[in-house]
């Protein structure tokens, strides 16, 4: 028989070992992506290059930042992510305290339809014909507004407020006088500031990544996020190389898929930098404002 001891210590030497292997796995396409960007692309398309960089060359990063499209992308995207993040936390966490609260009127019934739309909704054409009714269609608000909620983070907003924001703790405040605006933004969000990071964090990274929503409503280059500029970049690497397996002006397309892998990794690096700066102050928040967030529905 093992002792618990010994069950202990092989217990945490699996564990150890197990979050290792997911640290390299996660690691792994990071490193190498950041290694292919400023390595030969010649030898990243032929293997050489495995985790550390060959034949460092910056001439990526120079073709990034001399491309104008790229800058653009960058503008609207840090736009996008700003403004739709505001409004997403503007209209989450107010309703969020509002469902959360007792002696609302009908807020089951308006917590049924939100819950009802995570399973059900009209789908990709009704929802255009819906934004180009609004007459936002190739504007910044059909970008900001569509999803303006998540009913998975209203949800978690909601259960937030109901364990760390006590029902007496607003009676004291309504007895001096206090308003549900007042209690909302003076009392309640200021003990929720957990809460506020992660939704923030969650909505920013959705809003960084999105390019679907771009593609369907936009038509105006000037408006294209960072990642649509990315997503034509691949493309035309893509079109590249089957030009070439058919034998199209092979020397011509050759340079041309090696300033595009250039790019491609240089712009992969570009792009995610931002977020994976801003993590780090971020991820203090994660454990009390999800898993606080999420034991009690």
């Amino acid at each position: 028989m093992i002792s618990d001891t010994a069950q202990d210590k092989l217990f945490l030497l699996g564990n150890r070992i197990f979050i290792l292997v997911l640290v390299v796995v996660v690691l792994y396409p990071l490193v190498y992506i950041v290694s292919a960007s400023i390595s030969n692309p010649q030898l990243v398309n032929s293997g050489q290059v495995v985790l550390l960089p060959k034949e460092i060359t910056f001439e990526g990063y120079q073709r990034v930042f001399q491309n104008r499209d790229i800058w653009v992308g960058y503008r609207n995207t840090v736009f996008y992510t700003v403004a739709g993040t505001f409004i997403n936390l503007l209209l989450t966490l107010p309703c969020a305290y509002a469902l959360s609260r007792k002696g609302v009127p009908a807020k089951n019934v308006a917590m049924a339809l939100f819950v009802f739309t995570m399973f059900f909704n009209g789908g990709l054409i009704p929802t255009y014909l819906l934004v180009r009714d609004l007459d936002i269609l190739n504007t910044v608000w059909a970008i900001l507004l569509p999803n303006a909620v998540a009913v998975w983070n209203l949800i978690v907003s909601r259960t937030f407020f109901q364990m760390n924001f006590p029902s007496e703790l607003e009676e004291a405040s309504q007895i001096d006088g206090a308003s549900h605006f007042v209690i909302f933004f003076r009392v309640a969000l200021p003990l929720s500031l957990p809460l506020v990071a992660v939704m923030g964090l969650f909505y920013a990274v959705g809003h960084w990544n999105q390019y679907f929503n771009a593609m369907i409503y936009l038509s105006d280059r000037n408006l294209f996020p960072l990642q649509v500029f990315l997503r034509e970049i691949l493309v035309l690497q893509e079109m590249m190389t089957q030009m070439m397996m058919d034998g199209v002006d092979e020397k011509t397309l050759a340079e041309q898929a090696k300033v595009a892998d250039i790019i491609k990794y240089a712009v992969m690096v570009v792009s995610a930098l931002p977020l994976l700066l801003v993590y780090p102050f971020i991820q203090r928040f994660f454990v009390k404002g999800i898993l606080i967030g999420s034991l009690k529905g």
